[in-house]
C-alpha cells in the first residue's frame, strides 16, 4: 500500500483492528493513505481500482487452492463483479484450476533476480494479454513479455548458447514467445531449454563445447578429460539428482564447466557448457 499511496488516494480494509492499526502507524507520513475496517467482500470504496491480497494459509498450511484463499477467489470475484480489480497471489496458484472457475483476465507472473515472487491477476478491464511474465532485476524491469505476441519457435540441434529462461517465463507458459522474440529455437518441443548462436542481452548462457549421448561413464570421461574439478548440473527431462550424480562423477582438476542433463525426443544428452557467469 505504500508504494500505491505515495502515488494516488488510496484506502486500505482489513477485519483485523490490530492490522489496521499497524498499517496507520506504519505509513503515517502518507496523507493519501486512508484506512478501514472492512470485509474485502463488501468494499468501502467505489469508482477506483481495488486490490486485494487474500489470505493464502490454512490450518493446514500454505495453500495453492483458490478456492481455500481467505476470501476465496469465487467469492472475489463475485463481489467485485464489474469493478476493476487486481488480486495478489502465490506464484504457484493452479492456473488451470482459476479458468474452469470463470476468470477471463491477465494472469501475471513476476519474478525477482531470477526467482518467481508472485502473481497477479487482473480484471478484463485492466487486462492487455491472457498471460504475462514481467522480469524484474535489483534495478527494476528487465523485461515483459506477454502471449500476445508471436510464439512461432522451431525445433532443431544445439547452436552455439543453450539458454534457461527466466523462472517467470517458464511459469507463465511464454518460453515459445520468448523464443521467438530473441531469435532462439528449442532443444525439444516439451523442454524449457532454448539454444541459439547470440544470447539475448544481459542473459545468463551456456556456451556449448562438447555434446554426447548421457551416460555417467561418458560423462565422467569427458569432464576428466578437460581436468574439470567443479561443476554446475542443470536437468530438464532426465531423472537425475544433481546433488547425488556429482560425487559419482569424481571431479579432479582446476576447471569449472557447466553441465545441461536434456531429454532430446526419447533419448536423454548431455552438454558440457561454459557459463557466462
Amino acid at each position: 500500500m505504500r508504494e500505491l499511496a505515495a502515488r494516488a488516494p488510496a484506502l486500505g480494509s482489513d477485519l483485523d483492528p490490530v492490522r489496521l492499526a499497524i498499517a496507520r502507524h506504519n505509513l503515517a507520513e502518507l496523507p493519501q493513505a486512508g484506512f478501514a475496517l472492512a470485509d474485502a467482500l463488501a468494499p468501502a470504496s467505489r469508482d477506483c481500482v481495488l486490490v486485494a491480497d487474500p489470505a493464502r494459509r490454512s490450518s493446514a498450511g500454505r495453500t495453492v487452492d483458490p478456492e481455500a484463499f481467505q476470501p476465496s477467489l469465487p467469492a472475489l470475484f463475485e463481489a467485485c463483479a464489474g469493478r476493476d480489480l487486481v488480486v495478489k497471489c502465490a506464484p504457484g496458484l493452479d492456473f488451470a484450476k482459476l479458468r474452469a472457475l470463470g476468470f477471463e483476465g491477465e494472469i501475471e507472473v513476476v519474478s525477482l533476480a531470477g526467482s518467481v515472487r508472485e502473481a497477479a491477476l487482473w480484471s478484463p478491464g485492466l487486462a492487455t494479454a491472457a498471460r504475462r511474465a514481467s522480469v524484474l532485476g535489483a534495478d527494476g524491469l528487465v523485461e515483459e513479455i506477454a502471449d500476445a505476441e508471436p510464439d512461432d519457435c522451431p525445433t532443431a540441434p544445439a547452436g552455439e548458447w543453450i539458454v534457461d529462461p527466466d523462472p517467470a517465463v517458464v511459469r507463465a507458459g511464454l518460453v515459445r514467445h520468448y523464443a521467438h522474440r530473441h531469435g532462439l529455437w528449442q532443444l525439444d518441443p516439451h523442454l524449457a531449454y532454448l539454444t541459439g548462436d547470440r544470447l539475448p542481452p544481459g542473459v545468463r548462457g551456456f556456451r556449448v563445447l562438447e555434446q554426447m549421448p548421457y551416460s555417467e561413464k561418458r560423462l565422467r570421461a569427458a569432464l576428466g578429460a578437460r581436468r574439470v574439478g567443479a561443476v554446475e548440473i542443470l536437468t530438464r527431462g532426465v531423472d537425475v539428482d544433481p546433488a547425488a550424480l556429482r560425487p559419482r562423477l569424481k571431479l579432479r582438476g582446476s576447471e569449472r564447466l557447466a553441465v545441461v542433463l536434456a531429454r532430446i525426443g526419447a533419448r536423454p544428452a548431455a552438454f558440457l557448457c561454459q557459463p557466462t557467469w
